[in-house]
């Protein structure tokens, strides 16, 4: 019998057959029985096999592994990387890359410890203490202690050097206490704070003799020597002498772990136009700041379309100053009554948008989703301003007869509406013409190049309404925005608005450092800004981001402040991975 023949194979306890034996046994079989036992053998190595491959996958986990290349496209050319002195997307993206703050964004909303180790902040809310981690170091290997700190912050301060950044740090005294640890003493609280120490540090033994004025002369400003996540390995530039891609390299030394990525190239190209066809034709293959109307056509099967939340709105900031017509509160609830918010979100921003009828954008601190205005309704409109005295004129224009300085004046609703060159502003702004002409205004829009509006239109004040956005930040502080203090430039209240009573609460906001107390001191100032209508708020736009199948980690990108901020936890993109035992994968960074 078969089984007595195998048997025969293993009769003693441990003495199994040699080669020869096993031959012999196997030629003695009939031929039937051959088969039969390389079949049982083969269903018995197959039924191992499979048991320790399933065993091994129930113990066995990705990890990411270091390698992979990533290629990205950005629109722009650098020109200061440099985190006191960059203006442009281009700028900030690489500064990003290249520098580390004493902490920085999570892409979640919140803030995580960079070169710092720790910090605290004093019962009263004037001091802020930070301490170094051990051993930090520059790309170039110098070690970095307090004193490069104190050294950009004073850099920041300095009215000569006319950064971006100095507002931030007006008023605020910096001082080394020992080599890793730095104090920063404020005059009085502010609850935003701690927002500023996301700002990249600079190396002083670098910079010291650049200082000031000569800083943005510098060669550091386009070959930068930094602490952040990536350096500089190699440079490319066109027969102009124009930097068209630079090549960045881990940095091993990153404050929080090297980067898995191997090669991170980022190109640069001078319109949104050359970045689509670079996507396209497989030269890059991640970009962001594309025109929602065009993410369809243009991503790849191979892609992954991301978006996040950006803490800004987009709005139309009536300027009472100069259109009188703005002086009629009627005027201005009817005109957002006749708009239909929606529709611009979907016409406009393909869906990659969220409505917001506040000066908060949605889901950000302090924001509230009801606040007494009123629903799209061209209907309503039309009856408020005709229980408030307007008519339609033989032209269809709303007029209104009021006394101004004794004697009687007739209101036309009639206003220039100025905006700037890009295709959703256009748009919006056109759409924006005929929901209002529909209700009897007449509308004139402007177009300007950014620049040009920016120095002669918004600064000076020159706009009868303005179709802009406004970047509102992690921390809201509305300060800026809307206290009657910031009504003239360089202030940002565009609106011009002036009411004492929102005053108090975005100055009684500043110093809280209850958060619930200052929650509610923002909903206040939302609830009184709405009862005037000096802008009406349309939406809070998505920031759109195409990137490779092949890469993960950055499924983590959620919510970030600026473009730039999508960076900030590169360390912890992959491409590649590795299987390892659970007990010996690491926990992630």
């Amino acid at each position: 019998m078969l089984h007595q023949k195998i048997f025969s194979l293993f009769k003693k306890r441990f003495d199994f057959p040699d080669i020869k034996e096993a031959v012999y046994v196997l030629r003695s079989l009939r031929s039937w029985e051959k088969t039969t036992f390389f079949i049982l053998a083969a269903v018995f190595v197959f039924s191992v096999l499979a048991m320790v491959w399933k065993i091994n996958n129930q113990f066995l986990v990705d990890v990411p592994a270091n390698g992979g290349v990533l290629e990205e496209g950005i629109i722009g050319t650098p020109r200061f990387i440099n985190p006191l002195l960059a203006i442009s997307d281009a700028d900030r993206d690489m500064t990003n890359l290249i520098y580390s703050g004493l902490t920085r964004a999570d892409n979640k909303s919140g803030l995580i410890p960079d070169l710092a180790e720790n910090f605290s902040i004093s019962e009263d809310g004037l001091i802020y203490t930070f301490t170094l981690r051990p051993n930090l170091v520059w790309h170039d290997g110098e070690p970095i202690t307090s004193e490069d700190v104190v050294f950009t912050v004073k850099q920041a301060q300095n009215p000569e050097l006319k950064s971006p950044k100095r507002a931030n740090w007006e008023g605020i005294e910096v001082e080394k206490k020992d080599d890793r640890t730095i104090k920063f003493v404020l005059k009085k609280p502010y609850s935003p704070f701690l927002e500023n120490t996301t700002m990249g540090i600079l190396p002083k033994h670098i910079w010291k003799n650049a200082a000031s004025e000569r800083m943005a002369l510098s060669e550091f400003n386009i070959n930068p020597i930094g602490s952040g996540a990536y350096k500089i390995k190699k440079i490319k530039k066109d027969s102009s002498g124009i930097v068209t891609s630079y090549t960045l390299e881990p940095n091993k030394k990153f404050a929080l772990g090297k980067p898995y990525i191997g090669k991170l190239t980022l190109k640069f190209y001078p319109s949104k136009e050359k970045l689509i066809s670079a996507y396209t034709d497989g030269d890059i293959e991640s970009l962001s700041a594309i025109s929602p109307q065009i993410v369809d056509q243009i991503k790849k099967e191979e892609s992954v379309l991301k978006t996040m939340s950006l803490p800004r709105i987009f709005g139309v900031f009536f300027n009472q100053n100069n259109a009188k017509i703005f002086s009629q509160i009627e005027a201005r609830k009817a005109l957002e009554m006749a708009v239909d918010k929606q529709r611009i979100i979907k016409e406009v921003l393909r869906g990659f948008g969220e409505q917001t009828d506040n000066p908060l954008p949605p889901g950000s601190f302090g924001a509230i989703k009801k606040s007494g205005r009123k629903e799209f309704s061209l209907e309503n409109a039309q009856k408020m301003l005709e229980r408030n005295g307007w008519k339609l004129n033989e032209n269809g224009i709303l007029e209104k007869k009021i006394k101004s300085g004794g004697k009687k004046e007739n209101l036309r609703l009639e206003f220039s509406l100025a905006t700037s060159n890009t295709p959703e502003l256009k748009q919006t702004a056109e759409m924006l013409k005929a929901m209002w002409g529909k209700m009897g205004a007449k509308v004139a829009v402007k177009i300007f190049e950014i620049g040009d509006l920016n120095q002669n239109i918004i600064r000076p004040r020159k706009y009868d309404a303005l179709l802009f956005g406004e970047i509102v930040g992690r921390e809201p502080d509305p300060f800026v925005f809307w206290h009657s203090s910031q009504r003239n430039d360089p202030g940002l209240n565009i609106a011009m608005y002036a009411n004492v009573r929102v005053d108090g609460l975005i100055e009684e906001a500043r110093v809280i450092s209850d958060e619930n107390e200052r929650k509610e001191k923002y909903e206040k100032f939302q609830e009184e800004l709405a009862k005037d209508t000096p802008a009406i708020f349309l939406y809070s736009p998505r920031f759109i981001y195409i990137v490779p199948d092949f890469l993960s980690g950055a499924e983590e990108l959620k919510n970030i402040t600026v473009p730039a901020e999508r960076f900030s936890q590169i360390y912890k993109w992959h491409i590649k991975t590795d299987k390892v035992w659970k007990i010996f994968a690491k926990k992630g960074k």
